[in-house]
């Protein structure tokens, strides 16, 4: 998890992808988070690691299964989205989170087990 080789046998840092960002500038993207793709972004300019994420989020993807597939490290593959995302080549699907109610009706019925 070094760095990415491309064909050349050169390796590009992770640091150099993201311009030496850490951190997206959303924290909503979480391992699960669903991103999509429209297939007219293919044709985008866009760099190596972007246009490979557009092609894979052809379908829903997590953001853990696109650290996995670029291979690259999940702070970078973070970044990566975000920057996507806001300029509006992917789609994030946030998930909503689930009532109280049905979380005590899964604990309860936990406990009756």
């Amino acid at each position: 998890m070094g760095g990415e080789e491309y064909e050349t046998g050169e390796v590009v840092r992770p640091f150099i992808v993201t311009a030496g960002r850490t951190r997206p500038v959303s924290e909503e993207l979480r391992l699960e988070t669903l991103v999509s793709a429209p297939p007219s972004a293919l044709t985008a300019p866009l760099g190596f690691e972007r246009h490979r994420i557009v092609e894979l989020c052809q379908y829903p993807r997590s953001v853990a299964e696109l650290a996995a597939l670029l291979p690259t490290p999940l702070g970078v593959a973070r970044v990566l989205v975000a920057d996507l995302a806001a300029e509006r080549y992917v789609r994030i699907h946030l998930a909503e989170s689930p009532s109280v109610a049905l979380l005590e009706r899964i604990r309860d019925g936990l406990l009756r087990l």
